[in-house]
């Protein structure tokens, strides 16, 4: 796809001279109205710069692609930093923005000055994600045409149950549930993410490293990512790596502990 086309609308533009946060993550669930990547607000900043939020592509208003790579994704974003004739940024990802920011930061260390990777390490991603039985459990949703949005909602919810038992993360799948003419259908690009789902569980073999200040925030989850058994790589690839645990917090950090992982970011950010 190309990058012209990549969202990074709803960025707050502010005062100050140091670079963008540029935010990659997927839209945050009902309990942080608005949002749209875990990216604090530019008054939380206290005025350190513009911030943007970006959709990855195969998600939200950007264009769907059949590619659906770390590398590819990283790509989208250097040509959007061009675009927007941004030399630096602070790069904030979660997931698998948190996957692509690393990777973009690997790739072009010179131009991220500081890189938050959230609830993600540069390593596979293990088998005891939910996320396959997700993609599966929203491809199979099937709705009648021509109900009230409303009705629409209630009955993907009933779908989605079964398989989707956490209320809240139910809440934030259901926010790509749109209409087209009548027909209610999913904002994701579910076949290029399923096709590349062995991408976007792994991680891209790098010999380089990022040799920026890099801040892993976790939660106390104990699935929750980086492990212990990830240090070693983390190390490797991210000698400035800090780790910080957000007590409380599962994998979505921003919206099950927003004021703690805010204060993290501006913390990490205000650093000399």
């Amino acid at each position: 796809s190309r990058a012209s086309g990549h969202r990074a609308g709803r960025g707050i533009e502010t005062a100050g001279a140091r670079p963008v946060a540029a935010s990659l993550g997927p839209r945050a669930p009902p309990c942080s109205p608005g949002s749209l990547a875990p990216a604090p607000s530019p008054s939380q900043l206290g005025g350190l710069g513009p911030v943007l939020t970006i959709d990855a592509r195969n998600h939200g208003e950007s264009p769907h692609s059949p590619i659906m790579t770390y590398e590819a994704m990283s790509l989208d974003v250097q040509h959007l930093l061009s675009q927007l004739h941004i030399s630096k940024c602070i790069l904030i990802g979660h997931s698998m923005g948190g996957k692509t920011a690393m990777t973009l930061a690997l790739q072009r260390p010179d131009l991220v000055e500081r890189l938050v990777s959230v609830d993600i390490s540069p390593t596979p991603t293990g088998p005891v994600t939910s996320f396959p039985a997700y993609i599966s459990a929203m491809k199979s949703m099937s709705l009648p045409r021509g109900i009230p949005r409303s009705t629409a909602r209630r009955l993907a919810e009933d779908q989605l149950r079964s398989v989707v038992q956490v209320p809240a993360v139910r809440q934030f799948l259901l926010t790509n549930l749109v209409e087209v003419e009548g027909h209610y259908m999913w904002r994701l690009n579910l076949e290029a993410i399923s096709h590349h789902l062995p991408d976007i569980m792994t991680f891209p073999a790098f010999q380089s490293y990022y040799p920026g200040p890099t801040l892993f925030l976790r939660g106390s989850n104990v699935f929750s990512c980086p492990s212990d058994k990830d240090f070693s790589e983390i190390e490797r690839l991210f000698p400035k790596a800090k780790i910080q645990c957000i007590a409380g917090a599962d994998h979505w950090v921003h919206a099950d502990r927003p004021q703690e992982f805010i204060a993290a970011i501006c913390n990490f950010l205000l650093l000399p």
